[in-house]
């Protein structure tokens, strides 16, 4: 096995792991990855040696590699040390993709920001007698909606603001939302 031959195979095998990492993801397979050395921000622990910065590395290792060997006989001490810096470029343009665009935002989900119980809404079908209607309302920046039924059984009409009092099998219990002052401001 000569120098171009080694580059050949890091070449398909950067490949391969590529196309096992599209499939994996498309999947929502967990491939296995090395935790050598952390990075990324907003508290995420993406591994500097993951399987897409590995298939970068190996992959443009290899083209590089075999281009300069094979195609234009460059001295192979050369043509590893430009492939070896072609590798690491590659793998850490990766690295930093991963960290600064796709996992950006990724971040640890806190219960208490999805509990239901005080939450602000408007209902959108009317609530009637024992009845059941749909409330909407804002959560985390999403418009949402859900079942909703009066506490006191009462009827509430469409449009009016509800407060959500207790939340029970995908259902919010809701109560009118009353203004402390009754509609008018504060006289001082």
């Amino acid at each position: 096995m000569n120098w171009s031959d080694f580059y050949l195979i890091c070449l398909i095998v950067g490949f391969v792991m590529s196309a096992l990492a599209l499939f994996a993801g498309n999947r929502h397979l967990h491939l296995p990855h090395l935790h050598l050395h952390h990075g990324g921000g907003h508290g995420t622990h993406l591994p500097w040696m993951n399987i897409g910065t590995i298939a970068a590395f190996l992959a443009w290792f290899g083209a590089t590699g075999y281009l300069l060997q094979h195609v234009y006989g460059v001295w192979f001490v050369a043509a590893l040390g430009v492939a070896t810096v072609s590798g690491v470029g590659a793998a850490s343009i990766v690295f930093w993709f991963l960290a600064k665009v796709l996992m950006k935002y990724d971040h640890a989900l806190d219960p208490a920001d999805y509990r239901m119980i005080g939450v602000l809404g408007r209902i959108t079908l009317p609530i009637r007698d024992g009845g059941t209607g749909e409330l909407t309302y804002s959560q985390e920046g999403s418009r949402r909606a859900s079942g909703a039924r009066a506490e006191d059984g009462l009827a509430i009409q469409k449009g009016a603001e509800v407060i959500v009092t207790r939340y029970e099998k995908g259902i919010a219990y809701v109560r009118r939302w009353e203004d402390p002052f009754g509609g008018q401001e504060e006289q001082k």
